[in-house]
């Protein structure tokens, strides 16, 4: 038999260092150890300047909604600051030059329980706005930094919050060597939903789980249409409409409305052919202004009413994608930043790319030039208040968030790579919470000084919203 071609896509056959070697090797030159270190960047903005700048370009009537958000307490503030920590990343705190398909926004809070095609949860990161390929280590550190400040405010001690910080690395490393362990088409679908608990050691979570499971299977579209729409009698037979309930929901102009709608056929070009005789199934019936999560309010997101022939609902999310605030600081890390011909696409394929299962309706397009994901609205999300968790729950979570973490990385990433430079040790874990414990108070500092700013004037915020 003749010599085989390498086939593009595929791995060599060439025999060689093996990944796992190649992750040791980077040890020398990036000690595990040297993960603790942060350094405040001297040209770091002053925190309120970057939420400033971070407002740039959203509605600027909900701004103040997104600063009361953040001002809520310093675990909100970093959910609402991705773009400053990725700076302090950038500039303060080493790298391996590993690269894998970042979340970029892997806070505490963006982990959740949603359907899957068949209405089975499923539990997986659950936020992409930010998605990038970038270094493994910010993902991590914001993960640990997250649980060290959610434990503070659910009144945890500190050697509760840095346990949990150790935690989230540990149960990273551990499951990256899991996964290096296995045949590639095993690591790839390897600790199922079922399963999670058991590997993480988070057994003080299944109650909760449960509750939040059992309400995440009554959060649906036929649910939030029953609560947010009434009669249209205009629209016979099955006429509903979306009712003003502002400043969260609100109803949109003809225009506007139309700009939504018409965007859609674009939306359905992104969509697998598969799909596109279930949506054919059903007609718009309506567009609404809905104002979204913390890190996004003031983009402009809208939930469109899709009835069947029944009128039975489906509600779609139209959401604006800006670029990723972790983009303009890849450079500094010594990392490329990709090409990005459309940001909705950019969040789409991110998402695909980290998650197990994905919405069956995922797409994008583009609405009044502006680029947008669309998503199913309400398809029985459910998610952990990781701020409200008991002090003995607060460890587990971060351990099934940090096992989480590592199957989402391993599948843009060979797992062996990556658990080669981890290790065996808890020399990563240690730095780790070395840093986060660092890192959480620094964002006290940024929260503290964000409530003197709004106190003084300087910046405008509604709370409670």
């Amino acid at each position: 038999m003749g010599r085989i071609p390498q086939v593009r896509g595929f791995a060599t056959r060439a025999r060689g260092t093996s990944p796992k070697h190649e992750g040791k090797e980077l040890r020398t030159s990036v000690p595990r150890s040297g993960h603790a270190a942060f350094r405040v960047p001297e040209l770091r903005p002053d925190p309120v300047v970057a939420v400033e700048q971070s407002n740039e370009g959203r509605i600027a009537e909900l701004t103040p909604i997104r600063v009361g958000r953040m001002a809520a307490s310093p675990f909100a503030f970093l959910r609402g600051s991705a773009g400053l920590m990725a700076y302090d990343l950038a500039h303060g705190t080493p790298v391996t030059g590993i690269t894998t398909q970042l979340c970029g926004d892997a806070h505490a809070a963006n982990f959740g329980l949603y359907g899957d095609a068949r209405g089975k949860l499923v539990i997986d990161l659950n936020d992409f706005d930010e998605t990038v390929p970038g270094p493994w280590e910010w993902d991590l550190k914001r993960l640990a930094v997250s649980h060290v400040l959610a434990g503070r405010g659910a009144g945890a001690d500190e050697d509760t919050c840095r346990l949990a910080a150790a935690d989230t690395a540990a149960a990273y490393r551990s499951t990256m060597r899991l996964l290096a362990k296995l045949p590639a088409a095993d690591a790839w679908n390897a600790i199922a939903d079922e399963e999670l608990v058991s590997h993480a050691g988070a057994g003080d979570l299944e109650g909760t789980l449960e509750r939040v499971g059992q309400k995440a299977r009554r959060n649906t579209s036929a649910r939030f249409a029953a609560k947010s729409t009434e009669d249209d009698t205009e629209d016979e037979p099955y006429g509903r409409r979306f009712k003003d309930a502002p400043p969260v929901l609100r109803r949109v102009d003809d225009a506007e409305a139309a700009a939504v709608v018409a965007a859609l056929g674009e939306y359905l070009t992104t969509l697998g052919e598969d799909r596109l005789p279930l949506l054919s199934r059903y007609a718009v019936h309506d567009v609404a202004f809905r104002v979204v999560g913390t890190g996004s309010v003031g983009t402009r997101s809208y939930v469109v009413l899709l009835l069947d022939h029944h009128g039975e609902p489906l509600v779609l999310q139209v959401k604006e994608a800006r670029e990723s605030v972790l983009r303009q600081h890849l450079a500094a890390a010594g990392f490329t930043a990709p090409k990005v011909t459309h940001e909705g696409r950019r969040v789409v394929l991110g998402q695909r790319r980290m998650q197990v299962v994905s919405d069956e309706l995922l797409g994008w397009t583009t609405v009044q030039g502006r680029p947008f994901q669309v998503r199913q609205f309400r398809n029985r999300k459910g998610s952990v208040d990781p701020s409200a968790l008991a002090a003995d729950q607060i460890d587990d979570y971060a351990r099934m968030t940090g096992a989480l973490l590592a199957r989402a990385h391993s599948h843009s990433t060979d797992p062996r790579l990556i658990a080669g430079y981890c290790g065996k040790s808890e020399q990563l874990d240690l730095a780790v919470a070395d840093f986060a414990v660092a890192y959480a108070d620094r964002t006290e500092a940024d929260h503290s000084a964000l409530l003197a700013a709004i106190r003084g004037g300087r910046i405008a915020a509604e709370a409670g919203v």
